[in-house]
């Protein structure tokens, strides 16, 4: 049973008549109706913990009102109107003097996901989600179904039952809210944080298991190969039934002996390969008589087994769902599947009214795997609604192979926040129709990596190809980097779903999570926040034809920052444009940053590594905690865990680093550890001091010039040891990043599609161009337009840019970084509207220092780069 506390404290509870109030925190009230004046008390599908700690709060009352006030909120509700209305109850943000009224839509509702990505190309609209502009959010658990006392879903009491979360711009505290009250996400097995493997293919055991070889000999890591549902029979003689799903062959829980001739030799041979495994599964045409398990399960569902009837899919009926998990999946699982690839698309309805079977299955497979009291849970299943951040990991389905389908994965993976779903998996590379094309499958790849579960896979097309050697040598070298990467980034990855787990944070997050305070914060759906201290906006759109490079617009907050992987120094709080070639990828790190990587060629994922690479980027002081423990168990609820916390104190000549390695509970952790620390923007001329435990230790020290990085190596340190290094600038200062500007500008035109004596000319001339935009008009003749943009943004920090089918259908972003008055636009609207005055208009300037506009019905945008090229955008409606 799960541990439930549906009660609420009882002075937490506010009742008058019909009418219920429950203050959980100065943030959040449940606020309920009854017409006959029964509550509902049991836990519904949303809301499991009701008993909270209660906040300080003061009740006013009298015969015509009642007010409960919190620190955060003053609600009053009109004793006389007897039932709720838009006038009898209202809602006030202390923080922001926000009035909400019963009833009341949320414009400025920022969105939360959505059940599927299937036969999505490009963008889809989002369910509204807990995180506003105006700080407020409804949560209406009126129609969910309520747990009885044996954890089964009934009808419930009916009434209003709504959760106020009204948090003004403390984002975090309303996902912390949320989940004390609905449950936390669960910490993800360490493996499933690496590379997986699928794809919709009939594959034989043996050519998969050459397929495992070779990603192998070729220095690509994996940790998941998933066997999609060809694993079972699938071409069935279903006799004189009329097609339908029962004559598809999607359901099947029995072996094609075809293709899998030892199903238990081969489970076992990938287990010893340290890769986990899933099987699809299609479970709603229930079991028919061709299955091995038939005679089993119907005589387990009241079934004459020699009637050969079909036993029909019932999730909803107990004694069917124990049939189904008892005689279908735990033999299967004994015999080595790790979990379940629940690939429901068969509607909303089952035998309870108001239950979705999506929901149900996702709970019941969830809890029914921790079935031991060991093994640790997780699903892999598409969205069911609220709560199901309880549920993850999710699969988003089967969208097209498209660059609009790429472009709006990063938005849409970000938003999930809003409603702590954290945890999405795509399908990298895209899952059908549309064009294949090496570029688009490397930018997918390359947002994989910086997405939370990487796995590749497409439909049954022997033209859709997702083997990273499957298109050229170019594209196979960047991609099998990126897959080392990911492979690499398992420690951190492990530590963010340790922190979402505890603390709420998703580990991908729109950039107003962390700055609501910032109106760019909230006009940059491309980019987010990938952990404690790294954006991430990877590319995605294809080069230009003329310049070579694919384009990205990108807000830095205010602070220091740095290109994580060249090193380059970025100042904050401003936009720019980025311009960069097929093995580049735009993160950047916060100065202070702290980022562990592990090795990056491996296989599986589950073990903790004995050597580490920590990445520290110079400039302010840091700290991040490194979560370790045995990856696979439910031990660490006991507290068989690890936590390492890594420190950097900046100063002006010295910065200090201490790695504390805590006490390892679990004995998880290798005895000894090798530690590289990438000291990011610190000068080449250095003394260098390390002591373990207090002694001094040997360090040995190298240097990289083009990223301007310190490395140091200390080896034999204990796992549960302190290691404090010390260095000390031989010069005044120890913090360096030299001017790349012009480097900038001789990659850009090496990728050029340009005649060699126009990029010298431009070259020679670069100092000019940088101060002057007009030394550009001299090589006019000689560029296209997109070159005299990519030149005249980089060396201007000026632009616009046009976003589409996020949030808002068009977005457009202007920036001037300089407010160099050689720059303009103007945007000409048209409405719908028979008012002549009111149905044209403009508005014009100077580019602005940072704006966002978002035109509507029918217009077109112009900018002028200092009278040499002209951007255009438009959209008639």
């Amino acid at each position: 049973m799960i541990p439930f506390t549906p009660q609420a404290d009882p002075r937490a509870i506010v009742q008058a008549d019909n009418v219920r109030f429950i203050v959980f925190t100065s943030r959040l009230i449940r606020l309920e109706y009854s017409a006959n004046g029964r509550f509902e008390d049991r836990p519904t599908q949303i809301v499991w913990y009701r008993q909270q700690p209660v906040p300080p709060f003061t009740i006013k009352r009298d015969d015509q009102t009642l007010q409960i006030i919190t620190d955060d909120l003053h609600l009053r509700y009109d004793l006389t109107a007897g039932q709720f209305t838009s006038d009898s109850l209202t809602i006030t943000l202390l923080e922001n003097g926000v009035v909400w009224h019963y009833g009341a839509d949320n414009p400025t509702n920022l969105l939360g996901t959505y059940r599927t990505l299937d036969d999505v190309s490009g963008n889809t609209p989002l369910e509204h989600g807990l995180i506003a502009r105006d700080g407020w959010a409804v949560v209406d658990d009126s129609h969910s179904l309520a747990f009885d006392e044996q954890g089964w879903l009934t009808p419930r009491q009916p009434g209003t039952d709504l959760y106020f979360f009204g948090y003004g711009q403390d984002y975090a505290a309303c996902l912390r809210d949320y989940t004390a009250l609905t449950g936390s996400a669960p910490l993800l097995p360490r493996w499933a944080l690496g590379n997986w493997w699928s794809r919709y293919w009939a594959y034989t055991q043996e050519e998969l298991t050459q397929l495992m070889r070779d990603f192998r000999a070729k220095e690509v890591p994996l940790s998941v190969c998933i066997i999609d549902m060809d694993w079972h029979l699938t071409d069935v003689d279903y006799g004189d039934v009329e097609w339908s799903w029962h004559t598809s062959g999607w359901t099947g829980y029995t072996w094609n002996r075809t293709l899998i001739p030892d199903s238990s030799a081969f489970l076992q041979w990938l287990h010893e390969q340290g890769l986990k495994t899933a099987l699809n599964l299609h479970p709603a045409d229930g079991v028919w008589p061709h299955e091995a398990q038939y005679a089993a399960m119907a005589r387990r569902t009241g079934i004459d087994p020699q009637t050969q009837t079909p036993i029909p899919f019932d999730i909803a009926n107990p004694q069917f769902a124990q049939a189904y998990f008892e005689e279908l999946h735990h033999p299967q699982e004994a015999d080595g599947v790790d979990f379940w690839w629940m690939d429901w698309q068969q509607g909303t309805y089952s035998g309870i009214e108001g239950l979705d079977p999506l929901w149900w299955l996702n709970h019941l497979h969830f809890y029914n795997l921790m079935r031991d009291g060991v093994k640790r849970p997780f699903i892999f299943s598409r969205w069911g609604g609220l709560g199901n951040h309880r549920y993850p990991i999710g699969f988003s389905g089967d969208t097209h192979v498209d660059w609009d389908s790429l472009a709006f994965q990063p938005y849409f993976t970000a938003t999930a926040a809003n409603v702590n779903y954290g945890w999405w998996s795509h399908d990298i590379g895209g899952h059908m129709f549309g064009q294949e094309d090496g570029e688009l499958y490397t930018r997918w790849v390359q947002f994989g990596v910086f997405s939370p579960i990487f796995r590749l896979h497409s439909t049954k097309n022997r033209f859709q190809e997702r083997c990273p050697w499957g298109y050229d040598d170019t594209v196979f070298r960047i991609t099998r980097d990126a897959m080392q990467l990911r492979h690499a980034l398992i420690p951190y990855l492990y530590t963010l779903s340790w922190i979402n787990a505890t603390e709420s944070v998703p580990p991908v997050r729109p950039m107003y999570h962390d700055y609501p305070h910032h109106d760019e914060a909230y006009v940059c759906p491309q980019q987010y926040a990938f952990g404690p201290d790294l954006i991430v906006a990877p590319f995605t759109s294809p080069a230009d034809p003329d310049t070579g490079l694919s384009r990205q617009v990108i807000w830095l907050p205010p602070g220091d920052w740095y290109n994580f992987f060249t090193g380059e120094h970025v100042p904050g709080d401003r936009w720019q444009a980025l311009y960069g070639k097929l093995d580049e990828i735009p993160v950047f790190a916060k100065a202070g940053a702290i980022v562990p990587l592990g090795p990056q060629v491996g296989w599986g994922g589950v073990e903790n590594p004995a050597e580490l690479h920590v990445h520290l980027f110079a400039g302010a002081d840091g700290e991040f905690t490194l979560y370790e423990d045995d990856g696979e168990t439910l031990a660490y609820q006991q507290g068989d865990f690890c936590l390492t916390t890594m420190r950097q104190q900046w100063q002006a000549n010295q910065i200090a680093v201490e790695i504390d390695g805590g006490e390892d509970n679990g004995r998880c952790l290798p005895a000894t550890r090798q530690y590289h620390l990438h000291c990011h923007g610190v000068a080449q001329q250095v003394e260098v001091e390390a002591w373990v435990n207090g002694r001094s230790h040997g360090v040995s020290t190298s240097y990289d010039e083009d990223t301007e990085t310190l490395i140091l190596t200390i080896v034999d340190v204990a796992s549960e040891g302190t290691l404090k290094v010390v260095i000390t600038a031989v010069g005044n200062t120890l913090q360096v990043h030299r001017d790349r500007l012009e480097e900038t500008g001789i990659k850009m035109l090496w990728a050029f599609h340009l005649e060699p004596m126009t990029k010298a000319g431009i070259a020679e001339r670069w100092a000019d161009l940088c101060d002057d935009p007009t030394v550009l008009a001299d090589f006019a003749i000689a560029l296209t337009d997109s070159q005299k943009r990519a030149l005249l943004e980089v060396t201007q920090q000026a632009g616009i840019h046009h976003i589409t089918n996020m949030r808002h259908k068009d977005l457009l972003i202007l920036w001037n970084n300089n407010d160099n008055p050689a720059f303009h636009y103007k945007l000409a609207k048209q409405r719908n509207s028979w008012n002549l005055r009111e149905r044209f208009g403009s508005e014009q300037g100077v580019l602005p220092r940072s704006a966002a506009l978002i035109p509507k019905h029918e217009w077109r945008a112009t900018a002028v780069y200092a009278g040499l090229t002209t951007v255009t955008f438009e959209n008639n409606r």
